[in-house]
């Protein structure tokens, strides 16, 4: 059995990384959109300013695509929004790191400012989040297909974990006492 068949698609907060993704979907495919009304250039080192960011046709077209397969994203749902969700989140994060590099240089094709770099961290961090809500956290349920896999076996160890409380605040096990 593979875990992909077994991922959770009935999150809590299932509708909340969804939608969330697609609205900013939707913004980036909106800034898109005027970055390519802005008749700078495709390939512009020097960009339009646009809600505060820099931007050309490259960036344009580039935030145009991301954000409709953001929105698809949303429109699917399930585990192949999240998964969508991560990578684009990763994407954007490494964008932010290529664009620092490239700042004030010839490389710099995106038309990139420090302000389009911060704004890829920041983007690129919420959507990965989006994605990651269900599948990364240290206090998965146990009937979460990704804690079962993870512990598969230490059935042992959960049942004797079972037998205390663990107080975090004190950072201490808390054995219950049994008066014969």
């Amino acid at each position: 059995m593979k875990l992909q068949n077994e991922l959770p698609v009935d999150h809590r907060l299932a509708l909340v990384y969804r939608y969330g993704a697609g609205l900013a979907g939707l913004a980036l495919l909106i800034w898109g959109c005027f970055g390519l009304a802005g008749n700078v250039g495709f390939s512009s080192v020097h960009g339009k300013d646009i809600a505060g960011m820099s931007s050309n046709g490259a960036l344009g077209v580039l935030s145009i695509i991301f954000g409709g397969i953001l929105m698809i994203g949303a429109v699917v749902g399930g585990n192949f929004a999240s998964w969508l969700n991560m990578i684009v989140g990763v994407i954007f994060f490494l964008a932010g790191f290529v664009g620092l590099i490239a700042l004030d240089s010839s490389w710099n094709r995106l038309a990139f400012r420090m302000e389009n770099v911060i704004f890829s961290f920041i983007f690129g961090l919420v959507i990965a989040t989006f994605g990651m809500y269900g599948r990364v956290s240290g206090r998965l349920p146990h009937d979460n297909p990704y804690w079962q896999h993870r512990h598969s076996g230490d059935h042992e160890e959960e049942e004797e974990i079972a037998g205390r409380w663990y107080v975090p605040a004190f950072k201490t096990v808390l054995r219950p006492t049994v008066h014969h």
